[in-house]
């Protein structure tokens, strides 16, 4: 079938049409015209990543693409019909994708693209230039949305997932009396308390790495039923086997040594970078490594790490360096190497 009702709006930029379509026929009507060094065409590049990255989306029994693919579509490959339907050319590539390609490139490469209709508006006879201009007005007018915003929304689901575990022990942290944390999270990526020096997001986005490397695909699978992979990560095992109280006893000893073996540095986050991104993900991109001695001597206990940080303090002193931007800076060179200094504390 290739005759669809559709609503005629109009804006500024012309006359659009909305209308619903199976996704197998989008997938074959549909032209990309990656921009050349000719100056042709007006796509990116495909990112193959993110169209792989869709193509398992697409296994979520919930997946939704509620956001229309837009196209432009030449005149002579529609008929509008009397009684407000438009009939298009069951043709290939007679369509230029002006926004949507990696969704609609997703959703045809997976085995659901019969599972799909999608919203699809459409502007008929746009000049180069016009296609040009609304692809990049869409592209660059997207507000990105806040990921503390992102993770916090994932308490609301009633099935667990990574995501959520690692959201849950961050409010928790925030909250505790006992914890190193308390008020020191944005949460929301704001707010906090006048210590408060890392977002909620960047403290789950490194926590969810302890527990899988594939924490959409874990969600997928819970949602399904279906069993999680074994990972070799510290936390995997505890997660799979629904031991969320195990990771956070384990986290939470490591912060409170953490804070005990380095007082005056994690009491003055304006002056170090110890409770900032750049040292809990240094902590955090370690944590294998300590905890795999941990486990080898049975003991993850907040005195094993105390023991751990205070071998790591002797490090700094003897390589001359301080937890201090001066020393370690702002981007993921510097994340590494901290943690490569915290590593030699447990070797």
């Amino acid at each position: 079938m290739n005759n669809f009702k559709y609503i005629e709006f109009t804006q500024p930029a012309g006359t659009f049409y909305m209308l619903s379509m199976p996704a197998s026929f989008v997938s074959k009507i549909m032209d990309v015209k990656e921009r050349n060094e000719d100056g042709e065409g007006t796509q990116r590049v495909d990112s193959k990543p993110r169209i792989e990255e869709i193509k398992k989306y697409c296994n979520d029994p919930d997946a939704t693409f509620p956001t229309p693919i837009i196209l432009a579509i030449d005149s002579e490959h529609l008929t509008f019909e009397s009684d407000g339907t438009v009939t298009i050319e069951n043709k290939a590539k007679i369509a230029d994708i002006l926004d949507g390609q990696h969704r609609i490139k997703g959703i045809s490469n997976s085995d659901n693209i019969d599972k799909f209709e999608l919203p699809i508006v459409f502007i008929k006879d746009a000049t180069e230039e016009q296609k040009a201009y609304i692809f990049s007005i869409i592209n660059s007018k997207q507000t990105r949305v806040s990921p503390s915003l992102i993770y916090d929304l994932f308490a609301v689901m009633k099935k667990r997932s990574p995501q959520k575990t690692c959201h849950e022990i961050a409010r928790s942290f925030n909250k505790l009396e006992d914890s190193p944390f308390q008020n020191r999270l944005k949460m929301l990526g704001k707010g906090g308390g006048v210590n408060a020096s890392l977002s909620q997001g960047t403290f789950v986005k490194r926590l969810v790495t302890l527990i899988t490397n594939k924490p959409d695909d874990y969600l997928i699978r819970i949602k399904n039923g279906e069993d999680l992979p074994v990972e070799n990560l510290p936390f995997n095992d505890y997660f799979r086997n629904d031991k969320d109280d195990v990771i956070f006893k384990i986290v939470l000893n490591l912060f409170k040594a953490i804070s005990k073996v380095f007082t005056y540095e994690w009491n003055h986050p304006e002056k170090s970078i110890l409770s900032k991104g750049i040292g809990y993900g240094a902590v955090i991109k370690a944590f294998p490594e300590i905890y795999k001695v941990g486990k080898e001597q049975n003991d993850l206990s907040e005195e094993f790490f105390i023991k751990t940080f205070e071998k790591f303090k002797l490090i700094l002193k003897e390589e001359k360096k301080e937890l201090t931007s001066t020393y370690f800076g702002s981007n993921e060179t510097y994340v590494t190497e901290l943690s490569k200094l915290i590593e030699r504390a447990v070797r």
